[in-house]
């Protein structure tokens, strides 16, 4: 379980992993080697599950952002795995969720623009197996992007 230190690292190491340790620390009230300990021991129990290196795909051409709802044909055995690890083959498929209800699956897909969506659709995500009916929804703005825990 966390205590109030641990909530205290871990808040201000989401807000800025890169600082350095002892800026770290002192931000965050410990010594060095009690943050060096603390940051171990939430890795080797989960908590912590790295740090990862996040890229602006908008950065890179890519202008165009569309969640699929997928509804699978269930009747099928093995329909999820077998959708699922295909989806997974597709490059420009950014996420992949599964739900419970009447839409199974969402892909968050991106393209550099209309063009290239409509030939990811068409060539790739169209021949998906198991698919009984698709929804597209055109991403307009992301009004929040939060991956940081209130801690």
């Amino acid at each position: 379980m966390l205590d109030d230190t641990d909530r205290r690292i871990l808040r201000h190491y989401q807000a800025d992993p890169d600082s350095p340790a002892a800026e770290l620390a002192d931000r965050a009230g410990v010594t060095p080697s009690t943050l060096a300990r603390r940051l171990e021991r939430l890795r080797e129990t989960g908590v912590l599950k790295g740090v990862r290196g996040v890229i602006d795909w908008h950065a890179l051409g890519y202008e165009v952002e569309v969640s699929l709802r997928v509804t699978l044909d269930k009747t099928q055995p093995r329909a999820f795995d077998t959708f699922i690890a295909a989806a997974r083959e597709v490059p420009e498929v950014l996420e992949i969720q599964t739900f419970l209800g009447q839409v199974d699956v969402r892909l968050a897909v991106i393209a550099r623009d209309m063009a290239h969506y409509q030939r990811i659709y068409r060539e790739r995500l169209l021949d998906l197996p198991h698919i009984q009916d698709i929804e597209a929804l055109m991403h307009v703005a992301r009004l929040k992007d939060e991956e940081t825990l209130p801690l």
